[in-house]
């Protein structure tokens, strides 16, 4: 701090030929109580602060202040002719940009200030007139009332049968697939598991979980950016890239996370994006898309036809992804992966293939459907031109059958360290703990 004071004393031609003294006492009285004349922060300005707005840099900045705040109306005008944008309400804090796009030569504002005639600035709309809140949401001391909103939410939900309640399942490692209740001497059978093979139980991996769980301990300590990279996640992502005969492999969380944190990033990132999804894909990818603020283009399910007319209608340089699963789960239909292939290779697309409900369960190697459809192809290698090979981008979860949690997605090294530098969803947040990434290679 002491640098910068310096650094800007010497630089500034006020204070370098004014004593502290001087700019003490013009820091405590105040010139004339005109309109123009109001602080930014309210009251009168001081004699110092009508030197300082004249300055290229501090008059910038006491503009902004004022915009932000909703101050005076002059500097707010003088803001808007530089280009600042203003914001309605308080401001946040932050560290302030020493510079602006604007000019710095200095020149008087005084003009302006005393009626020159500005430019017709466009006023935010007040929010109380932008936002309508029911008068039952409105208590009696005027305040919005939050309990009451939830609480017509929740009739709604159990008005058209869709509150959802919450079984107390708790599976039995021993005893598979059967469960005890919230009374430990009620047993279940569970039928609806997606621990479809009971990888969850399974003894080696068991073995290998608490054995990493000794040593390194319950959690990874970080994101993976920080401290939390570690040889486990390392050595699965490895696991999962040549699962799909991919160069590179990413974990996260979930699937669903791995969905939307994917999704969200490639559709924002590509200039012009378009998605092209299916009528039934997963809450996940819909979420993704809708985050990535890209356009999108329902196609009807697994109607290749309807998703032709839609890839023609866009310019072939157009960058476009289609997005689509390989196994729907609320129907069972499996995916024409290969002609979807054909279609993104014709009209310059990529392909986004969620195997979450597949991996584990087909093809010589557990990869998915897009493997077991060429399965011999697949029993003695990964030949090229395959499915799964012609494939650009695949995710698959740990959750289901390989009995964990997590999820991951699987592609060219360059997409997946794009994907790692630029995701929030995974910058962001704690690696799995290393005993869950560690049993999963084991899994595998």
């Amino acid at each position: 701090m002491d640098t910068v004071l310096r650094q800007s004393k010497a630089t500034c031609p006020v204070s370098k030929k004014t004593s502290p003294a001087t700019l003490r006492s013009l820091s405590a009285t105040s010139g004339p109580t005109r309109s123009y004349h109001a602080s930014p922060g309210g009251g009168s300005m001081s004699n110092l602060q009508t030197i300082a707005r004249r300055c290229p840099v501090m008059g910038s900045a006491m503009a902004v202040q004022s915009a932000k705040t909703g101050g005076n109306v002059a500097f707010g005008a003088i803001a808007a002719l530089k280009g600042i944008r203003g914001f309605s309400g308080k401001a946040s804090t932050g560290k302030a940009k020493l510079h602006t796009s604007s000019a710095h030569e200095a020149r008087p504002m005084e003009g302006i200030l005393m009626g020159e005639k500005l430019p017709q600035i466009k006023l935010a709309k007040p929010f109380k007139e932008a936002a309508t809140v029911p008068e039952n949401l409105v208590k009696k001391d005027g305040k919005f009332d939050y309990d009451a909103f939830y609480t017509n939410e929740l009739e709604k939900k159990h008005k058209d049968k869709s509150y959802r309640h919450f079984n107390n399942i708790n599976r039995l490692a021993k005893e598979f697939p059967r469960a005890h209740t919230a009374n430990p001497e009620e047993r279940v059978t569970v039928w609806c598991s997606n621990d479809y093979l009971g990888m969850g139980r399974n003894s080696n991996v068991l073995k290998a979980m608490h054995e990493t769980l000794d040593v390194y301990g319950a959690g990874a300590g970080g994101t993976r950016n920080i401290s939390g990279h570690n040889q486990h996640a390392v050595a699965l992502e490895k696991t999962l890239a040549t699962l799909h005969a991919k160069e590179a492999a990413l974990a996260f969380t979930s699937c669903y996370v791995a969905n939307d944190a994917t999704m969200a990033t490639l559709g924002s990132r590509l200039p012009g994006c378009v998605w092209l999804s299916d009528s039934l894909n997963h809450n996940s990818m819909i979420v993704g898309i809708q985050h990535s603020g890209a356009k999108k283009m329902v196609f009807k399910h697994n109607d290749l036809a309807d998703l032709e007319a839609k890839l023609a209608s866009l310019p072939l340089s157009t960058p476009k992804i289609i997005a689509f699963e390989s196994v729907y789960s609320m129907c069972g239909a499996v995916a024409p992966g290969a002609e979807i292939c054909d279609l993104a290779d014709k009209y310059g697309a990529i392909t986004f293939l969620d195997e979450v409900h597949a991996v584990g369960m087909y093809g010589p190697h557990g990869a998915g459907v897009a493997e077991h459809l060429d399965y011999e192809a697949h029993v003695n290698g990964r030949p090229s031109g395959t499915i799964m090979d012609r494939i650009d981008i695949i995710t698959g979860t740990l959750g289901k059958a390989y009995g964990c949690v997590g999820g991951y997605i699987a592609g060219s090294a360059t997409t997946v360290d794009a994907v790692r530098a630029l995701a929030a969803g995974l910058v962001f947040t704690t690696t799995l703990p290393p005993a869950q990434t560690g049993r999963r290679t084991r899994s595998h």
